[in-house]
């Protein structure tokens, strides 16, 4: 009598031949973290120096002259906000003349801003974040206005007032709050900067700067994002005074920015390549997985099983006014 048991434990035939292992790709599943962002938007710089080791010197019709304190102000300046330069504007017996040892002497003055900034980071722990990147920005300079004598000492603005201004920075920044689908991340930019060429750089001492913000990011897909976000710089340079007795000027350059922009992150699965494919979901051709070809890479989808028309046509349209839409 020959038995017809057989061992449930081992399978009747091979499974290889049938499921094949997919392999995975472990580069792409690390690159999928990195986000790369574009952004714009608009800006306003709060410019502001006081001028305690120095004095006004205004001749009416004319724009106010910069004088050294205990220098006979023979030799004035102009433009010392981005090229200071020397004047030898005469005297008249109308001209107004006031020291910053005396008195409280500065101005303030404002610039608008247009940035670009891309920025590349990395995110772990699905809340923390580190990167860096680099900004160019359009910067005009405005009127700058006297905090004290407005009666007596004009407002003036420098010469070459529009240029641009390079920045490389750092960053990093941690999740605090989700609302639906709307991410709220608080993040800090280090880095330097550099005004453009109608700043004399040869003249000016830069230091670091920090930009504090807030971004709100919407989700579109797993891979794309919008975002907005305000923020606010915090920065300043010294304007060395030629034959001045080693006189210079602090002049604060802090703004308020609102940007936004795009964020885009490099798929963990490659497209599939089967031109004919349609299926929506994540699939296997052979041991390789592959991402739908068919998914808009701006709407979000389930990898699951997709999630291209969740609306069916009956309720689209007119159709959504009908009680019956059958």
């Amino acid at each position: 009598m020959v038995s017809l048991a057989q061992d449930d434990e081992k399978p009747t035939f091979p499974l290889e031949t049938i499921y094949a292992k997919r392999k995975k790709n472990t580069t792409r599943k690390i690159l999928r973290n990195f986000k790369f962002s574009l952004s714009t938007g608009y800006g306003n710089t709060y410019m502001s120096h006081k001028l305690d080791n120095f004095g006004i010197f205004q001749r009416p019709g004319f724009a106010p002259r910069l004088f050294a304190n205990g220098i006979v102000p023979d030799t004035t300046y102009t433009n010392w906000i981005n090229r200071v330069r020397k004047d030898t504007l005469s005297t008249s017996p109308d001209s107004f003349f006031v020291t910053g040892d005396t008195t409280k002497l500065g101005f303030k003055g404002k610039g608008i801003n247009i940035p670009l900034n891309l920025t590349v980071h990395y995110e772990f722990l699905k809340r923390f974040r580190i990167g860096g990147g680099i900004s160019y920005e359009a910067m005009s300079l405005r009127d700058f206005n006297s905090i004290t004598y407005t009666d007596k000492i004009k407002s003036f603005r420098p010469s070459s007032p529009s240029g641009f201004m390079r920045k490389y920075y750092g960053m990093a920044g941690a999740s605090f709050y989700r609302l639906d689908n709307i991410l709220f991340t608080g993040d800090l930019q280090i880095g330097s900067f550099k005004p453009g060429k109608n700043f004399d750089n040869s003249m000016i001492k830069k230091g670091i700067y920090f930009n504090l913000g807030i971004t709100a990011e919407r989700e579109f897909s797993e891979n794309l994002r919008v975002f907005v976000r305000p923020s606010f710089d915090f920065k300043k340079y010294t304007m060395s005074i030629p034959n001045s007795g080693n006189n210079s000027i602090v002049h604060k350059m802090n703004a308020a920015y609102v940007q936004f922009g795009l964020t885009y992150s490099i798929p963990e699965l490659p497209r599939c390549f089967h031109s004919e494919c349609k299926i929506q979901m994540n699939h296997a051709h052979g041991n390789k997985e592959y991402r739908s070809r068919v998914h808009p890479f701006f709407k979000k989808q389930n990898p699951g099983y997709g999630e291209n028309h969740p609306t069916l046509i009956k309720y689209k349209g007119k159709n959504k006014r009908k009680l019956n839409p059958y």
